[in-house]
């Protein structure tokens, strides 16, 4: 293999059917470009790290992240082994165009671009639940976040390496919201951020009203996270911002849908809420480690 140009960096916890689907997915890319595969395996308990190194390819290393547990921190891993100028970012239960990653980097390089977002398309099963549409609907706007929001989730994100030399790494004490918080550092120190339309990736929608809540309490978590860490730029604890997302339901939708959508809004916003609440309640971290100072340096 000649020297890679973009490093794909996966993290993955105790998954090993979504890491296999993402690894198919990405070594049948319709390319030009070399790239390497970093999967970064978060102290799994089941057969995934067994799963990645049955793939026979000298594209893909298997790295592991056992201090911390957070997917942040898995990537921070990843970008520190990583050898290339330009890292892009999957996660472990998506799959991608044939052409995502071609697309991607004729962007990328066509708009000078620092920050890079892709498109994400929620695929529903054959049978889809209330939940698994509600998501769906819900989805991944990712070019109104990049607009109004300045950042991009970062199961679809390519990043210049200097940049995370300058603004520092992900921040791993976040439970959510570290793609926020990165984004808006990037945005901050003027860094040039596009996005690229026809780089698709592809994520299956949450199917359980159980899936649902568990991501919105995340969330909740979250957003009360980056107000103690961040107060200056996310206000003071005790008023949640309001999350990234389309929380309405489209007056177009039929009337049924729209009346169940709204009601398992104000369901998931409870969710949330309580999610907030149990974290502000928690006590504060005061021991010495350096990693609670701020998000770590490449």
């Amino acid at each position: 293999m000649d020297d890679p140009v973009v490093s794909v960096i996966v993290p993955v916890y105790n998954d090993p059917a979504g890491i296999s689907t993402t690894l198919d997915s990405l070594l049948t890319q319709s390319t030009e470009h070399d790239f390497h595969v970093l999967v970064v395996d978060n102290a799994s308990t089941d057969r995934t790290p067994d799963v990645v190194r049955s793939y026979d390819d000298d594209r893909i290393t298997l790295l592991h992240e056992t201090d911390i547990q957070s997917s942040y921190a898995a990537r921070n891993t990843g970008i520190r082994n990583a050898e290339t100028n330009i890292l892009a970012f999957l996660d472990a239960d998506m799959t991608v165009s044939d052409s995502w990653l071609e697309n991607a980097l004729d962007t990328f390089h066509a708009t000078d671009a620092d920050y890079l977002a892709c498109d994400v398309e929620l695929t529903l099963p054959e049978t889809p639940s209330l939940a698994a549409r509600y998501d769906r609907h819900t989805g991944f706007p990712v070019e109104q976040y990049l607009e109004r929001q300045h950042f991009a989730p970062t199961c679809c994100l390519f990043v210049r390496r200097e940049v995370f030399r300058d603004v520092g790494l992900f921040d791993p004490r976040l439970a959510s919201g570290g793609d926020k918080e990165f984004g808006n550092r990037v945005h901050d120190a003027g860094y040039r951020m596009e996005f690229a339309d026809d780089a698709t990736v592809f994520h299956p929608t949450r199917n359980t009203l159980r899936s649902l809540v568990k991501k919105d309490v995340r969330v909740g978590r979250g957003l009360a996270q980056l107000q103690r860490l961040y107060p200056d730029r996310y206000g003071r604890p005790g008023i949640p911002p309001r999350p990234s997302g389309i929380k309405r339901p489209d007056r177009d939708l039929p009337t049924r849908d729209r009346l169940a959508f709204g009601a398992l809004s104000r369901f998931l916003t409870a969710a949330r809420a309580s999610g907030y609440a149990r974290e502000l309640a928690r006590p504060t971290d005061t021991g010495a480690d350096p990693a609670l100072n701020g998000p770590p340096r490449l």
